[in-house]
């Protein structure tokens, strides 16, 4: 059996915590800032927690995370 490929698109996006849930960046957050609240900037400088429903598809992606 050949070796799994990982997806590499996903490894850049996700890593997994200590716990074993899938963190993520969160989007809009690079550029034309300008228009954003100070609220929204300072919750987009912390990382989300991927949902159960989607953790599934991303370990897939991630087999040797």
């Amino acid at each position: 059996m050949p070796k799994m490929k990982t997806h590499r698109g996903a490894a850049k996006r996700f890593k997994l915590s200590a716990t074993g849930k899938v963190r993520y960046g969160k989007a809009f957050g690079s550029h034309i800032m300008t228009s954003k609240s100070t609220k929204r900037k300072r919750r987009m400088r912390q990382n989300g927690v991927l949902d159960a429903v989607d953790t599934k598809n991303v370990r897939r992606m991630l087999p040797y995370l």
